[in-house]
């Protein structure tokens, strides 16, 4: 686990918390957990257009807990890197637990994940099966609040819907009962994946909550955000893959602008982010601004020097 000297406190000073954030009656716009993509570097682009809480990737609790080689490479931040939350995927409170103490100085809280759908995650107890394991939940809540000392310390949970929405509501209202600071919900079952999503069951999710809820799926432009927002009445809107296509959409650009690309390069070289991270965030950013014969060369590429030849040679980055 790599950081600057950030302490919570310190966080907690410059920027709002996520709960004021929330209850402001404000649009708060929010960048997923997305494995190998959402780390410090991308987290500190999209700070700089208009995002206002970012998630890390999910984390395994068990693997952070046990291991100092994982707990470095999974988990990097900054004093710039807040308002910020931590998403684990957990199915044993006591380990969760203490990996919420082990970041706690460092963020403003934790996330479970109970909507992952992929295989690996819910064959070992994680992700998506969580939704029907509401017990559970309740267990892990319980022992991060009883174990973290700070009480501005937020335990959130992301989930998927059922097929029968009284039992995602039924969840939702114990989770909340519980003590969760706020809810994501993506509008998919578990079994979809490129379906329309069901904006109305988020809806229904967020009349039935006192808690602030946050609406995630298939939102690609700060136009279609603000539709969610009031389609569904929540507090916030999630975005996994609008933001990997355009970092900057939150600031309202309908694709990736060049200055962008420019602050990505900064960013990215400053923070030693590895070539293959460093290349695949621009081929997401530049996939609606080149054209086919300009993504071959450009997605050919393996070397930081021939990128940023190449962004100079066209774009005169």
């Amino acid at each position: 686990m790599k950081s600057d000297c950030i302490r919570n406190t310190i966080c907690q000073e410059r920027k709002k918390d996520p709960i004021e954030m929330f209850h402001s009656g404000q649009l708060v716009k929010v960048c997923a957990p997305m494995v190998r993509y959402s780390k410090l570097a991308f987290r500190t682009l999209v700070r700089r257009y208009s995002c206002d809480l970012c998630y890390t990737p999910m984390i395994v609790a068990a693997d952070f807990v046990r291991s100092i080689k994982a707990r470095d490479s999974e988990f990097t931040t900054n004093q710039g890197d807040c308002p910020l939350i931590v998403q684990f995927a957990a199915n044993d409170a006591r380990l969760l637990s203490d990996a919420a103490r082990i970041v706690c100085p460092y963020a403003n809280g934790i996330d479970i994940n109970c909507g992952c759908p992929q295989r690996w995650a819910m064959a070992e107890g994680y992700g998506a099966c969580l939704i029907n394991k509401p017990e559970v939940v309740r267990d892990m809540v319980k022992q991060v609040r009883n174990q973290v000392e700070n009480p501005r310390f937020s335990v959130s949970i992301k989930i998927r819907i059922h097929d029968d929405l009284t039992r995602t509501v039924d969840l939702c209202r114990k989770a909340e009962a519980t003590g969760v600071s706020w809810i994501t919900v993506h509008g998919r079952t578990v079994e979809e994946r490129h379906q329309p999503v069901h904006y109305e069951a988020i809806k229904i999710i967020k009349e039935n909550m006192s808690i602030p809820v946050i609406a995630n799926g298939d939102i690609r432009s700060l136009k279609e955000a603000e539709n969610v927002w009031h389609i569904t009445g929540t507090d916030g809107v999630m975005v996994a893959r609008g933001l990997l296509a355009n970092p900057a959409m939150f600031a309202g650009y309908e694709e990736t602008p060049l200055k962008c690309i420019w602050d990505w390069v900064d960013i990215a070289l400053e923070l030693g982010t590895p070539y293959m991270c460093f290349h695949q965030h621009l081929m997401y950013m530049m996939e609606k601004i080149t054209s086919r014969q300009e993504k071959r060369v450009f997605n050919a590429l393996s070397s930081t020097s021939a990128v940023l030849d190449y962004l100079t040679d066209h774009y005169g980055i």
